[in-house]
């Protein structure tokens, strides 16, 4: 993360939202705010932290990591 003001600020975050629109909000059209909320849930909690791989985490997923993560900090 860069200092206020920094052109890398929203970098992280700006990179998860095009992914997701991508990979999520583009492909269909929402009958309902419900629908899109629990289409969200799912994308985040299902598919992006338990499946897709990250490139800045080694090629894996954010679980795998913070196992590896944590085990790490007990050794």
């Amino acid at each position: 993360m860069g200092s206020v003001g920094d052109c890398f600020d929203n970098a992280v975050i700006e990179s998860f939202r095009g992914r997701m629109q991508t990979e999520l909000l583009n492909r269909r059209r929402w009958k309902s705010r419900f629908e899109l909320a629990n289409a969200i849930f799912g994308y985040l909690e299902i598919f992006h932290n338990r499946q897709r791989r990250h490139s800045a985490l080694g090629m894996r997923t954010p679980i795998e990591y913070e196992i590896l993560y944590a085990n790490n900090q007990l050794a």
